[in-house]
Parts: structure tokens; sequence; C-alpha cells
């Protein structure tokens, strides 16, 4: 059966050089210690959002944040406590209800999302907890950082919201300096504005994993930690991160193919000569050869990707597995549910274990999760 293997030692020691990291950050303005807000978002960055919550609490984290109503409802009905924070601002009343309900800090950017908030809290006749989104060129949630007037004139107006913290999202942090500074001058221009019009902001946060890495003088009163829990960054890796996840098989088929034989989708491989395989039941569904390397570079990587992408077209993969700690070549496609293995001249049986290096991330949920 194939298996999503959690080595709990290196998520123990990623976990750990962060908390380093950010305590040599030192305090804040107010003298109180970086506050680390983990985003367990994504089923827990592919590695099970409930199982994955309840080691970080067990290592000592004790804020989290989420993206979808669905996630914070689990994290809740799973026994969570801690406090929760909705990344997502919503005006949709159903949604808000339910996150009100279950004791979730909800996400305000809009003047949709204020009204229907109040409309929510005056029903319930409770006091919401919130954080103000400001969107300082990410063109997502959040008030738009120059149209500071009307944000204050809605802020002023609420009643029954209480804004616990003010935060923003770098777009571009794991490469553009530029840009990143420029996003973090206008967030601290908006956090002044409120001041001046006595708008309390709460808890500043505007770095996500490679902002916190790169940026320490970014770091406000906490930071948002994904991938750098995961040890998957887009970038130079400076605190010894460790990956984490790999997909655990077994070999169900061996046997042997002759000269000339076609292997996989589209016959994009054919064998030179008698070839032994075996055949491995793990595929894309699986997050076998699946990257997002193409969403997280600048352009010229991207046009990398489409060059490498013409000459894949013309040659074969050079995707490798270790079956037995043996590394065996993948031949032609790999497929959704299955892939092929060269194991000629290697002593390989039906039953042996198969690892993957993978991405946990595109792992359908439905597989087991093991920690071990």
């Amino acid at each position: 059966m194939n298996r999503l293997v959690i080595q709990k030692e290196d998520l123990r020691h990623n976990i750990e050089q962060i908390k380093k990291y950010a305590t040599k950050s030192g305090q804040d303005d107010n003298g109180n210690p970086l506050k680390i807000i983990a985003v367990v978002k994504a089923n827990g960055y592919g590695l099970g959002i409930v199982e994955y919550t309840k080691f970080l609490i067990d290592i000592g984290i004790d804020f989290f944040a989420v993206s979808t109503v669905q996630e914070a409802i689990l994290l809740r009905q799973n026994g969570v406590k801690e406090k929760i924070l909705m990344l997502s601002s919503t005006a949709i009343k159903e949604d808000v209800e339910k996150l009100v309900e279950n004791n979730i800090i909800i996400t305000i950017g809009s003047q949709n999302d204020v009204k229907i908030a109040e409309e929510v809290a005056s029903k319930k006749n409770v006091k919401i907890k919130a954080h103000l989104k400001i969107d300082t060129g990410f063109g997502r949630y959040g008030f738009i950082y120059s149209n500071r007037e009307e944000m204050i004139q809605v802020l002023k107006e609420m009643k029954n919201i209480e804004i616990e913290g003010t935060y923003s999202h770098f777009s571009v942090s794991f490469f553009d300096e530029k840009y990143t500074k420029l996003q973090f001058e206008r967030f601290l221009k908006v956090v002044e504005v409120l001041k001046m019009n006595d708008i309390q902001a709460g808890m500043l946060h505007i770095c996500n994993s490679s902002a916190f890495i790169k940026y320490p003088i970014m770091h406000l009163n906490a930071v948002r930690i994904g991938s750098a829990f995961v040890g998957r960054l887009s970038f130079q890796n400076y605190l010894g991160l460790k990956k984490i996840g790999y997909m655990e098989s077994a070999v169900t088929e061996t046997k042997t193919l002759p000269k000339g034989f076609n292997i996989g989708y589209s016959n994009t491989f054919k064998t030179k000569k008698e070839t032994k395989i075996a055949v491995i039941p793990c595929g894309s569904m699986d997050g076998i050869n699946l990257t997002i390397d193409r969403d997280t570079f600048r352009i010229v990587d991207k046009l990398r990707y489409v060059v490498r992408d013409v000459k894949d077209f013309f040659k074969k993969q050079n995707i490798y597995v270790k079956i037995n700690n043996q590394n065996c070549k993948v031949l032609g496609r790999v497929g959704t549910y299955h892939v092929i293995c060269d194991i000629t001249d290697k002593e390989i049986q039906i039953g042996d274990k198969v690892i993957f290096n993978i991405n946990p991330m595109f792992v359908d949920s439905g597989i087991e999760r093991e920690y071990r």
C-alpha cells in the first residue's frame, strides 16, 4: 500500500531551527518575542492538516492560519483549541457565521467583509475577532494600500469587530528584493495612518517563509511560516532545513520485455535491448514528477522550462526511484497510477520497498500519512 512518510525527527529539526532563528531576531517594539503563526493550509502542506497541527502544538506552536472554512472547522472538530486565523476574507454570510461559531479569527479586507461581519455579530450578539488585511500589491484580498481614506471610514464605522492584527502578503519575496521592500514600505505607511486615526492595528505581520529567512528587519510582531517547516523553499536554504516527506510503495510486478518494445503512454520509450522491468503502483495522482517550480520563479526560469519541455519531447526522461536502496530509472511517461522502472541486472523482487522523492502538497489527501 502506498503511504506518505513524514520523518518526525527531521520535522522537529526544522521547527527548532526556525524557532532559534526567530529568537535571534530579538523582540518587537513592545518587548514581546516574535510570534510564529504556523500556516497549515493545503492539508498541512500535504502532511495531513490534523496530524501536522497537533505535532506543531506538541513542539510549542500555538497560533495557526488556514485558507478555507473547511480547514478551520476540521481543526476545531479534531480538538484543536489554539488560535486559528482565516487568511482568506469572505463576505459570504454563511461562512462568516460558521467561522464565528467555531471561534476562528476572520480576515476583513473590504467594505463588504465589514458589512457582513457586523450583521453576523449583531445577530449573535458577540464581538468578532479579526485581522485587517492590506493589499500592498498582490491583487487578491485586502484594502488597497492607496485607498486609505475609504478604509479609515469603513473601520471607524465598525461597532462589533475587534482588530487583533493587521497584515499583508508578499508576492515575490523569494527573489525580488526591490518589490518586496516596496510592499513593506506601503504596509508601514498604512499602519502609520491607522495610528494617526486612533485605530488599533494590533499584531503586525507580513513575512511569509521566504521573507522571514531573508529579511529579518521585516519581522515586525509575527511571521507566518508554511513551506519553511517542511523544508521546501523556492530559494537557497540558509537554515539547513530538511525536506520533509517521501512516498513509500512496493513493486507489484516484474517481467522481461523484448528489444524494440514500447513502454507507457504515447510510445515515448522503446527498449533498445531485452529489458527487465518493475511495475510500481504510484503515479502523478500520488505527486510523482510534479513540482510547483513554474509558479515560483522568474520569467527567465519560466523560459527555461519551455525550452526544457521542448527538449523533453524529443528525449527520454531521467527520473529515478530507489528500490531496496538501488537507483532505478523510470522508463516512459509517468502514468496516473503507475510507473515502470528498469531493473535489468538488479536483484529486485515483487514486494520490495520503493521510495519516491516527492512534494507532499501533490499527494492525494486520500493517501495514508504515517509519522515515523
